[in-house]
């Protein structure tokens, strides 16, 4: 079973011990288990999280995401200033706090340049859903073309943010992809979703085409599974302590 906090971020994931991961350990570990679905660029990228007092933890910059632990995460205020932690703030983080800051019903939100997404964002196309793990997460998914790149700076993140709309999930044009979800868990499958999703698509274009999934159906799956899919984050955790039980430290 899971037990989500008011934000989200605590998590008590059966089978580990009886113990109550607090905001720091599951930011950890959700950098870790999504390197694993191809969010992999180096040391590129960042996950904020909006704690219930408005603070917010983060990555820290220069850490490969396979190699954070709860210890390296960062806290900051909603200026962006560190609060807590030893590293360095990633100077894009601007664009994460303005969305914290305009979309109140989020409090997790990830940037990243995952593989096949990158792809499809360079290409400037949204890719077809042609299965049901496709359709999971309900956020819609758009491409955000007016992309800048600056978004340290707040009027140009203001404009990124807006240009979402209401959507959840955005391809960055020519650059990567930003998931925003109301808690840890529905923000781990959206992103593991719009990877597969986007992996999938290329391979059934290179074997020339395949049948989209229908759009009643897809919809369906999606705000069925709107919270995120039952239990997956929380074996994708299990997982992870299993390799690097230090990912908690």
């Amino acid at each position: 079973m899971t037990a989500l906090s008011e934000a989200g971020i605590d998590v008590f994931v059966e089978g580990c011990g009886g113990v109550q991961l607090n905001p720091q350990q599951n930011l950890a570990l959700l950098h870790r288990m999504l390197w694993r679905e191809g969010y992999d660029d180096r040391i590129a990228g960042h996950i904020t999280a909006r704690l219930p007092d408005d603070t917010i933890i983060c990555t820290p910059y220069g850490l490969a995401w396979n190699e954070i632990r709860a210890s390296d995460i960062l806290t900051i205020d909603r200026d962006g200033n560190l609060l807590e932690g030893t590293g360095e703030v990633p100077l894009p983080i601007t664009l994460h706090l303005v969305a914290h800051e305009m979309r109140r019903d989020i409090h997790v939100a990830v940037h990243q340049h995952p593989r096949w997404a990158t792809a499809w964002a360079a290409a400037r196309r949204v890719p077809a859903i042609f299965d049901q793990l496709g359709a999971f997460g309900g956020a819609g998914l758009v491409c955000y073309e007016e992309y800048l790149g600056a978004v340290d700076d707040r009027e140009i993140a203001k404009k990124n943010v807006a240009g979402m709309g209401d959507a959840s999930v955005a391809l960055l044009a020519n650059h990567g992809v930003f998931v925003l979800g109301n808690d840890i868990v529905q923000t781990h499958t959206r992103a593991v979703v719009l990877e597969h999703r986007c992996a999938l698509a290329a391979r059934v274009e290179q074997i020339g085409g395949g049948q989209v999934l229908d759009d009643d159906v897809a919809a369906a799956l999606g705000e069925r599974l709107a919270g995120g899919w039952p239990q997956f984050f929380e074996a994708m955790v299990r997982s992870e302590l299993r390799l690097d039980p230090a990912v908690l430290d």
